[in-house]
């Protein structure tokens, strides 16, 4: 079921621009909303408290010796 919302005119053509010949505004929002998950996702995995897997599996070792 269609919906319709409402944007600006300067945000449409932001949307056309992003889109390609053929494409709907909904072809190019569900392209964008899948590239926001995966920046979501980079964020989260690549960015804050992460260590290098070298320092990761020393610590391991220290704590978990055989």
């Amino acid at each position: 079921m269609a919906t319709t919302i409402q944007v600006n005119e300067s945000t449409k053509k932001k949307l056309q621009s992003f889109g390609t010949k053929g494409d709907s505004y909904d072809d190019i929002i569900n392209h964008l909303y899948s590239m926001a998950v995966k920046e979501q996702l980079r964020q989260f995995l690549f960015e804050g408290d992460a260590i290098p897997i070298e320092e990761a599996i020393a610590e391991a070792k220290k704590k978990w010796p055989k």
